[in-house]
């Protein structure tokens, strides 16, 4: 009998696949740029509410959670998912208002690594860590350094990386109700910790463009990263996932010089590629699935 022939390779699909994340990690940098240029007007936390607010808007009409029915336990769930959700956005801008968006970037990314190296017990995985507490020490604003970093801005990146942490580890409880129904509840969850923030720094009048901006900032940093990621996560290893997402910081930095001129020094790039190859090297080791999608994290 004559063997079936197999299918095509799908050599193209994994392709396409892994540029989706890419394009998906410069469209939630990009939307940062674009947010960071708004702080002027409505501060970060003005950018936090009408980004989660208009992301909100979105995938409750996308997902209409309301069809479903969710036990008590799950709703518990899903209401802390949102609470760090909304305390990952607020973080995450109030440390691009003091830091480069790479840097910042660069800092978050020790949230999963942190909670891949929780489970570890590879002596490796804690090289990967030592580099980038390596990383990290490069950039603390050391007595006589010149051009030191904002110390809050770096305390802000940490505090989003913490948050990325549990968002990571919540999410993967609050995914038991659908990856679509979780994100768009807990982002409407997250809009009761950014909004106030917002109203209590918004102007006495929000200008138009604004609202346009902030609209622009919603979909590059939610709506079209999300589609993308959760596409291409089908398609791909979480490892090649991982190892894709960890470009982002410096995709963080070529941006923020494009559109905000921010420059970095030879010891903060030598820093952000540090932490670069130790999440790469972390994904590229670790086995079971790691969450990395970021529609509900950055800006």
């Amino acid at each position: 009998m004559t063997a079936t022939p197999s299918p095509p390779t799908t050599d193209r699909t994994v392709l396409l696949a892994g540029l989706s994340i890419v394009v998906a990690q410069a469209s939630i940098n990009l939307g940062a740029a674009f947010a960071k240029s708004l702080f002027p007007i409505v501060g970060p936390e003005g950018v936090a509410a009408l980004r989660t607010t208009i992301s909100a808007v979105l995938l409750l009409a996308i997902a209409r959670p309301w069809r479903s029915r969710v036990t008590a336990r799950q709703l518990r769930w899903l209401l802390v998912y949102g609470l760090v959700l909304g305390g990952m956005n607020l973080m995450i801008y109030w440390a691009f208002r003091r830091i480069p968006i790479g840097i910042g970037v660069a800092i978050e990314i020790c949230g999963p690594l942190g909670v891949v190296l929780a489970t570890s017990r590879s002596l490796r995985d804690f090289l990967w860590l030592a580099l980038a507490l390596g990383g990290l020490a490069l950039l603390i604003p050391w007595p006589g350094r010149a051009e030191p970093l904002d110390l809050a801005g770096i305390a802000f990146a940490l505090g989003a990386a913490a948050c990325w942490a549990l968002y990571i580890l919540c999410g993967k409880r609050a995914s038991q109700v659908g990856s679509t129904m979780a994100v768009s509840v807990g982002m409407t969850v997250a809009c009761f910790v950014t909004v106030p923030f917002g109203l209590a720094s918004a102007p006495a009048s929000l200008p138009l463009p604004a609202l346009g901006l902030g609209l622009v900032v919603a979909v590059l940093s939610s709506a079209l990263p999300y589609m993308l990621e959760m596409r291409a996560m089908g398609q791909l290893s979480s490892r090649i996932v991982g190892l894709l997402s960890s470009m982002a910081p410096a995709l963080g930095a070529i941006i923020g010089f494009l559109v905000l001129d921010e420059r970095l020094t030879g010891l903060q790039w030598l820093a952000v590629v540090m932490m670069i190859a130790a999440s790469a090297g972390c994904s590229l080791g670790v086995k079971p699935p790691v969450a990395t999608a970021r529609d509900d994290v950055m800006a």
